[in-house]
């Protein structure tokens, strides 16, 4: 048995991304569903694989389900096709879309075959998480709820009384032409 380790990019920034580790006899649902586990997103929508290359080109579709639309070639199903069955390069890519609607779509490389799998872990597994992941149903701020009672416990709104703005010399603005110093003598 061979245990893989893919690395999963969200596209839109590839500094966020999530590695996460297989077996090669272990389907594409399994994929899916750990990659839905490292992103914190639900599975109520619709996903699909595509095996790919360098270029991130669609290529076979490994799907849940056969969906209502139109394909090329008939689609594998996740449930039944193994991810060592599509393994056929050293660095094989995938793009994986996840809720069709909102297109969430990631880049899946393969960067690592090993050939000893680990009695300690429970396959497939998250093995590293690297960046903020976006948030599948709008945003959620760094600090949660905390900054609503900061901003309100300190007041911490621009129109606020107190706030001014410097104009490029590190002047302030709110003065008026009464209290502009030129820097030049008093006579």
């Amino acid at each position: 048995m061979a245990e893989l380790k893919f690395r999963v990019y969200l596209e839109e920034d590839d500094s966020i991304y999530r590695d996460v580790i297989i077996l090669h006899n272990q389907t594409f649902l399994d994929l899916n569903n750990i990659i839905l586990k490292a992103y914190e997103f639900d599975s109520k929508f619709e996903s699909t694989f595509y095996r790919s290359n360098d270029q991130w080109l669609e290529g076979r579709e490994i799907t849940k389900e056969k969906y209502d639309k139109s394909y090329r070639a008939d689609p594998l199903i996740m449930a039944d096709t193994t991810i060592g069955s599509e393994i056929l390069e050293t660095n094989q890519k995938f793009k994986y879309v996840y809720d069709f609607t909102k297109h969430w779509a990631f880049l899946i490389e393969l960067i690592k075959i090993t050939k000893e799998i680990s009695s300690k872990i429970t396959y497939p597994a998250v093995a590293r998480l690297e960046g903020i992941g976006p948030q599948q149903y709008g945003t959620k701020s760094l600090l949660g709820d905390k900054f609503l009672d900061i901003e309100e416990k300190y007041d911490l709104k621009g129109d606020a009384e107190g706030f001014g703005s410097e104009n490029e010399d590190g002047v302030s603005d709110e003065g008026g032409e009464d209290s502009f110093d030129d820097g030049g003598d008093d006579f």
